[in-house]
């Protein structure tokens, strides 16, 4: 696939780091040299200056006979010209655009960006994409990551193994024989720094991070069999009223009746601004690594608190004042992938990377085959894929234990006719099932293979 990435910032980088690794044809332009310049020295593309909305930049870069452009430059507004020069001027056939401001997304203008006005084919905000992901984790406490599939009838939860788990030390195969209806299947183990998948006759040890997919109403249920009885934090604090924090609160405001929340942003300008559109959220307009502040906004009696500034360092020092004050637990919002191995150390319970959370929405779209959806864990050594199986794929109408897999490859769960299926050995996939996947990294290819349409659909 010969792709153009439009921004060598974190989001650009990350997505041409994958594809490169994947053997595709990989173009960034950027208008920083030593961006550009940094990506060319790393990675094995072609970097070229300017803006990705210029004819010519795009011309120069491949856009003739590119398969796909990938906008994703800091602003909204030369991502949605990069895509309408593609298609008017070269025919890409696949543009993606990363859109921040919401007022371009409001319903009533849904129409902006339909093939007759300025042709985009998917749409990313990181906002809404980040807030989701918090308000998912705020809604399962006990797991560090959690994304749902299959029309939210499956999920995929990663749960932390604690020394008190009562699983640690039981073969999963003899899991299934303690809990026959829990629908759940253990996929991949994150242990001292590798990822692995797992057999029946292995057990998790304390300190594993273990990745499962599960029927979305029995996630609960599997949460408390690893040893998490966490309640749903009822009071929550946010630190940093941008976006993402103003998207969250303004969910919980709509989804969770019962929650209290309390937002902290340091500009007195956006501070009013956001309390203006709340109802019932208290706004505090200080600094979060005030501890006065902290200690006013009842910081001892919260059940969570959730860092979303866009500095990585106020996010950290705010959630590990916000526990030594008496906070039940933390999440924090961390961009820098490097502090990732110190979270536990410091006392941060769980982080999210908002790059990760982007890069995986777009890969859903790069993923060839009958992909639906795409996330990625561990800085990309894995991903957890739902793919539709059709007629030609070589995994329908075949007994599983059958099936020659490759060894990076675990299926978690099918969805069939509105319902959930747990596969084991007998099962048999059939056209248009569902799979939820997890594949490491090095396996990816093989499962867009098996989901690719054959020249004989034809």
């Amino acid at each position: 696939m010969k792709v153009i990435i439009c921004g060598a910032g974190q989001v650009g980088y990350g997505i041409a780091e994958r594809l490169a690794a994947e053997g595709n044809d990989v173009s960034v332009i950027d208008n920083t040299p030593t961006l550009v310049q940094t990506i060319r020295d790393q990675l094995d593309v072609r970097g070229f200056v300017g803006h990705g909305s210029q004819p010519d930049i795009l011309q120069a870069a491949g856009a003739e006979d590119a398969d796909m452009i990938i906008a994703v430059t800091l602003y909204d507004e030369v991502n949605m010209v990069a895509c309408q020069v593609a298609h008017s001027l070269f025919n890409v056939p696949t543009k993606v655009a990363r859109i921040r401001a919401q007022s371009y997304l409001q319903p009533q203008f849904g129409d902006l960006f339909s093939r007759e006005h300025m042709p985009i084919d998917v749409i990313i905000s990181p906002e809404i994409e980040v807030g989701e992901m918090v308000l998912r984790r705020i809604s399962l406490p006990g797991a560090t990551d959690a994304v749902r599939f299959a029309d939210g009838e499956v999920a995929m939860v990663a749960i932390e193994c604690h020394e008190d788990c009562p699983v640690i030390d039981t073969p999963l195969g003899q899991l299934s024989e303690l809990f026959p209806d829990l629908s759940a299947v253990v996929v991949g183990v994150w242990r001292s720094g590798s990822l692995f998948i797992p057999h029946s006759n292995d057990a998790m040890v304390a300190g594993d991070l273990a990745y499962v997919i599960v029927r979305e109403d029995k996630v609960r249920r599997t949460l408390n069999i690893f040893g998490h009885e966490e309640p749903t934090a009822s009071r929550i604090v946010i630190v940093g009223g941008g976006n993402i924090g103003l998207y969250v609160a303004s969910a919980i405001e709509q989804r969770e009746s019962q929650a209290r929340v309390k937002i902290i942003e340091n500009s007195r300008e956006r501070a009013v601004s956001i309390a203006d559109e709340l109802n019932r959220t208290v706004v505090l307009h200080g600094n979060a690594l005030d501890q006065q502040l902290l200690v006013e906004a009842d910081i001892e009696h919260a059940h969570l608190m959730v860092a979303l500034t866009n500095d990585d360092q106020v996010n950290i020092l705010s959630s590990v004042m916000a526990k030594r004050l008496g906070c039940a637990a933390n999440l924090t919002l961390l961009n820098n992938t490097s502090y990732y191995e110190f979270t536990k150390t410091l006392g941060i319970d769980a982080h999210l990377n908002p790059r990760s959370v982007t890069i995986s929405k777009i890969l859903q779209h790069v993923r060839r085959g009958r992909i639906r959806g795409v996330h990625s864990v561990q800085n990309g050594a894995a991903e957890i894929i739902e793919a539709e199986a059709l007629e030609t794929s070589t995994l329908v109408g075949t007994p599983l234990r059958d099936l020659d897999l490759p060894d990076g490859v675990r299926l978690g769960a099918i969805f069939r006719d509105g319902e959930v299926v747990v596969p084991n050995g007998d099962t048999a996939i059939k056209a248009k099932d569902r799979i939820v996947v997890f594949a490491t990294a090095d396996s990816v290819k093989q499962v867009e293979q098996m989901f690719r349409v054959s020249l004989e659909f034809f």
